[in-house]
């Protein structure tokens, strides 16, 4: 059964400017430690962190929250399955709410689907829950 469904796009430049002006000071409050390694090992840095970007609000609209009631921007990670297939690793208060709006004897999963054609970036996440 789908639990939440959430969509993003999001401008590549405006995450460029972003990078630009305010450096570290934006990756670090907004992306996590392994997020942040993946999008500085690659030539083109503003899309990989704007896809990410829009990952991120597109998890917090499946999550029904936004980016508020304890849902934080590092409490969603953009994670690689082995098969490389992007998905979500979820912590804090987005954790908390994922367990929150999983029924009992279910397991959450996060579908997520990532894509760029410059200037734009654009997310997709679909939150479902499988019998345990």
């Amino acid at each position: 059964m789908i639990l939440g469904i959430g969509s993003d796009l999001c401008d590549i430049r405006r995450i460029e400017k972003s990078i630009e002006r305010f450096g570290d000071r934006f990756t670090h409050r907004i992306y996590t430690e392994g997020e942040r390694a993946r999008s500085d090992r690659r030539a083109a840095r503003a899309p990989s962190y704007a896809r990410r970007f829009a990952a991120k609000e597109a998890c917090a609209k499946a999550l029904g929250t936004g980016l508020s009631h304890g849902v934080f921007w590092r409490d969603m990670e953009v994670v690689n399955l082995p098969t490389g297939r992007p998905t979500m690793r979820l912590t804090g208060g987005a954790l908390e709410r994922l367990k929150a709006m999983t029924p009992p004897g279910h397991k959450a999963v996060v579908h997520v689907s990532l894509t760029d054609d410059p200037p734009m970036a654009q997310a997709f996440v679909i939150i479902e829950a499988l019998p345990a």
